[in-house]
């Protein structure tokens, strides 16, 4: 079972529309794609997005860290040792989480192929399919009624609405337009990015819960190194506060459940460097009785399979925001997870289920 080689390319798929949050906008989902090759020929998958404004990664430094430091560490060893070599892994280079969870999405997918079971039934099996949210970008009130009613027209139950582009007023027609389109039945969680100050969340969620919006959770309200704000907006509200910037790694969970400073977690791969140690911050959450979700970057059907493979695994992540491939205009990716509307469903094959990945504006890794 030895790896033989480590294959880095990019790929660039635009998005049917613009994705505008509090951080920035993107117009395509650029990706560094790994596929690991065994000895065998059986190969694993992988993908990392730059993100610069939450992981600090580009394209090159995740080609560098993957070309340079992973795979010397990697190359000639045997990936069932898994548990050694993703030690290795995170040990070799602080931060580089996307690049990091590229390799261990594609080791994961190995090794499940070897022991015959589908990557949710290796890490677990808790259930077999997935229900995600949509989620409405930020533009006009109108513009954002409009989509909110499109998504729901095509079955999906939640909409998570993103906020604090602009002033709080803004925010609140937003949200409260959203809420008329879609009527009663239809749960919105809303998602500021970091856009508000500890004063003014708790000013602003207050101001919809008075209102009667109706509000699942809100995501992120203040900056990620604020977690005494973060603290301070989840004691003053009755509405749930979900952690999602400020937390990539277990320690930094611990120090969030510790404090109480929020009432769920959000984790994605892309910050905790894979499902490695994505199952550590839901196991320490699971224990102190704090709820997780597992959410994406803009990502394609690579990443996002790996992430709803983990999110099926456990019963402690009750709520997944898996949209992104949805949001591409093209779709690369042969196997892996289907999706009918907002269910998510998984092949039965062993691994990721993930047969080819189709080039689209794909280049060789430099």
């Amino acid at each position: 079972m030895e790896i033989r080689d480590i294959e880095v390319r990019r790929q660039a798929i635009p998005l049917i529309k613009p994705f505008k949050t509090a951080l920035r906008t993107v117009y395509e989902a650029e990706a560094v794609l790994v596929r690991i090759e065994l000895a065998d020929g059986r190969a694993g998958w992988g993908e990392a997005p730059p993100t610069l404004v939450i992981t600090g990664e580009s394209l090159e430094s995740i080609e560098a860290a993957i070309a340079r430091t992973f795979a010397p560490l990697l190359i000639g060893q045997n990936v069932l040792a898994y548990e050694r070599l993703l030690q290795a892994v995170h040990q070799s280079i602080v931060g580089a989480s996307s690049a990091k969870a590229a390799v261990d999405m594609a080791i994961y997918d190995l090794v499940s192929q070897i022991g015959g079971l589908p990557l949710y039934r290796f890490l677990g099996g808790y259930r077999d399919k997935l229900e995600t949210d949509f989620t409405v970008s930020v533009n006009s009130p109108e513009e954002m009624g409009e989509d909110a009613s499109s998504y729901a027209n095509a079955g999906f139950t939640v909409l998570k609405i993103k906020a604090g582009k602009d002033s709080i007023e803004t925010d609140i027609e937003r949200i409260r337009e959203v809420r008329r389109r879609v009527g009663n039945d239809i749960k919105i969680r809303v998602d500021a990015n970091q856009g508000w100050q500890p004063k003014e969340a708790i000013r602003s969620i207050r101001r919809m819960e008075d209102m009667g919006l109706d509000i699942e959770l809100v995501e992120q309200p203040v900056k990620a190194f604020d977690i005494d704000g973060l603290k301070r907006v989840t004691d003053a509200v009755d509405t749930p506060i979900m952690a999602d910037e400020s937390m990539f790694s277990p320690l930094q969970a611990f120090e969030i459940i510790r404090r109480r400073a929020a009432d769920m977690l959000n984790i994605k791969l892309m910050k905790s460097g894979g499902i490695y140690k994505a199952q550590a911050i839901n196991q320490m959450a699971e224990e102190f009785g704090i709820a997780c979700m597992v959410g994406s970057m803009i990502e394609s059907r690579v990443a996002v399979t790996a992430a709803a493979h983990f999110a099926a695994s456990k019963k402690n992540i009750t709520r997944v925001d898996l949209d992104a491939p949805l949001m591409l205009l093209h779709d690369t990716v042969l196997g892996g997870v289907r999706y009918d509307g907002p269910v998510m469903t998984f092949p039965q094959a062993p691994g990721l289920g993930i047969l080819d990945v189709t080039p689209y504006r794909m280049e060789a890794g430099r």
